[in-house]
């Protein structure tokens, strides 16, 4: 056929099954044997006039003019597939609509529909729309049509009403389709629409699929939750036995945790069995996803999180932290900051490719719907994105100043950006309401020594080394220093002059604030003020020798520490240390 056809289509999608020990038995052999099979069934769908199409992943997609046409080839497809001397089978689903072609290929919610349909399915199954088994049925051909009722299918805002197509020598035993309303779960549907990072979403999600335990850690608010919530509602559909959120923000005793997975999952005390017991038993030989949110303040837990990795096989569990759990199956999937436009873009279509901005425009919508990204403002929007290093929490809570301040007023205000970003929707969590109760979270969790270490180090500007963390704290500081990363208030970055920490512009500030309530507040800018002159005359010599480029690097990225500390030395009365 020279030429696509346009109009009324019938749209099928088929899959092949793979049992989860095949791999095991045939080894090698697995791929040629999934050929053969897809060639199998896509010779029974070309018979009937189906025209295969292109696709992303291990669906074959054909179009069919006829709807009649389109049972009779997925029946064929069927009976040819059954018994299969490996165990495969084929899971077709089908509906009838229309679509636009675009570049040689059909686009539309009718073609999402079919695939939306095919999804659930069994392997060895038939499901067709309303739309096609009327058409189907208003012509003579194989098979009848079951009614296997209505079904909310992912991604589609009405339930779709569903038959399956029967026929001899197919199989007719099936259990319920497996839409969401078939698979149990606990997830509400977020407050907040969610914003781009469709990458990252993507990424965890095929995490998800070949690890048993991924944990995505970072600072508190850079949207761990949100990036969760929103893959563990896109996984539904790979796990029968559901999918189950358990909050453990409440928590302040790491021991309480077995019961709160207990009651998120709907079970009880069994007389004397421990409760840990109990959830083990439950979860064994289930293919279940399990979600643990704000999993950093009960680390101590992470060894019933072992237990129940080891005593399950299908489980899967994906957790938000801002320190990882440090199993030996864990999969850790540090969450980014949003993207930032590039310094020199600030007209409305070069900002459109920026996360930050895209979240920062939507959410200013939400207060003031009249706002809009233009040319005039692009640069001021720009500018509060950089100035909260891509932040989604920091970003949303300035957004929703855009009732009272015009994009450029914001951000002249936002180097103090703790003071004015407060003010967060009311029904979230009191930690959530203000980005200094964020940080101040995550504060709280620390020792006695990470406190201290952490107060002073935000005397730097722009980053430190190693050896200038040292110097403020007197003393080895490796441990305490790991332990900051770890818990996300730090980031360590390897460039080629050595390893270099720093933390978000709002830690920073943060921490800076605690200087200013210390009592060795003097002290620690003292401190930095003379490292910072010691290393200047240091260098001094060394820029007109061989070593020149490697201290050029240096000092160009210890530029905002120098500025920093002569900026403190000229205020506090050092011009003697501001010479140096």
């Amino acid at each position: 056929m020279s030429e696509l056809p346009t109009g009324t289509l019938t749209f099928v999608f088929a899959v092949v099954e793979v049992p989860k020990d095949l791999r095991q038995k045939v080894g090698d052999r697995l791929d040629e044997i999934l050929s053969r099979a897809y060639s199998m069934v896509s010779e029974r769908l070309s018979a009937q006039d189906g025209i295969a199409m292109p696709t992303e992943g291990d669906s074959l997609f054909f179009v069919f003019p006829i709807a009649r046409k389109a049972v009779d080839a997925a029946v064929a497809a069927q009976r040819a597939m059954a018994g299969h001397e490996a165990g495969l089978a084929v899971r077709i689903g089908m509906h009838t609509g229309e679509a636009r072609l675009v570049g040689g290929d059909y686009r539309g919610i009718d073609v999402h529909r079919a695939a939306r349909i095919a999804s659930a399915a069994h392997g060895g199954q038939i499901l067709v729309s309303d739309p096609t088994r009327l058409l189907a049925e208003s012509s003579p051909g194989e098979g009848y049509f079951l009614d296997v009722g209505e079904h909310r299918l992912k991604d589609l805002e009405s339930p779709e009403h569903l038959y399956q197509v029967g026929a001899p020598e197919l199989r007719a035993d099936f259990p319920p389709p497996r839409s969401l309303q078939s698979r149990p779960t606990n997830l509400t549907t977020p407050p907040s629409t969610f914003i781009a990072r469709h990458a990252e979403l993507g990424d965890i999600k095929e995490m998800v699929k070949h690890h048993r335990l991924v944990t995505l850690t970072g600072p508190g608010g850079t949207g761990k939750t949100r990036l969760a919530l929103e893959a563990a509602s896109e996984l539904r559909e790979f796990f029968d036995d559901g999918v189950f959120v358990v909050f453990l923000a409440g928590l302040s005793d790491p021991g309480l945790v077995q019961a709160t997975v207990a009651q998120a999952l709907g079970l009880r005390q069994q007389g004397l069995t421990p409760i840990g017991d109990t959830v083990t038993e439950h979860l064994t030989g289930k293919q279940m996803l399990l979600y643990l949110d704000n999993f950093e303040h009960v680390l101590p837990a992470a060894r019933f999180v072992a237990g129940l990795l080891e005593a399950t096989r299908e489980l899967k569990i994906l957790v938000t932290s801002r320190a990882a759990l440090r199993l030996a199956s864990e999969q850790e999937y540090p969450v980014p900051s949003m993207t930032l436009p590039q310094a020199d873009d600030t007209t409305a279509a070069a900002l459109a490719g920026s996360e930050a901005v895209e979240l920062f425009v939507h959410r200013a919508k939400l207060v003031k719907p009249d706002f809009t990204l233009t040319d005039a403002n692009g640069a001021a929007v720009a500018q509060i994105c950089r100035k909260l290093d891509g932040l989604p929490l920091a970003i949303e809570l300035a957004a929703a100043r855009i009732r009272l301040l015009d994009p450029q007023d914001l951000a002249n205000r936002l180097d103090n950006s703790l003071a004015l970003l407060t003010g967060g929707a009311r029904d979230l969590p009191a930690r959530q309401q203000t980005l200094r109760n964020t940080i101040a979270w995550s504060y709280d969790l620390l020792g006695d020594r990470e406190r201290s270490l952490f107060t002073r180090l935000g005397v730097f500007a722009g980053g430190f080394t190693l050896e200038a963390a040292e110097a403020l704290a007197g003393g080895d500081v490796m441990d305490d220093l790991e332990h900051l990363v770890e818990q996300s208030l730090l980031k360590a970055e390897f460039k080629g002059t050595g390893t270099r920490y720093w933390a978000l512009e709002p830690v920073r500030q943060f921490a800076d604030e605690l200087i200013g309530l210390s009592e060795q507040g003097a002290q620690i800018h003292q401190a930095h003020a003379d490292y910072f002159a010691g290393l200047a005359m240091t260098a001094q010599p060394l820029l007109q020798g061989p070593q020149q480029l490697e201290w050029l690097g240096r000092l160009d990225d210890e530029n905002d520490n120098l500025r920093a500390a002569m900026a403190w030395a000229l205020g506090a009365g050092r011009g003697d240390v501001g010479a140096r």
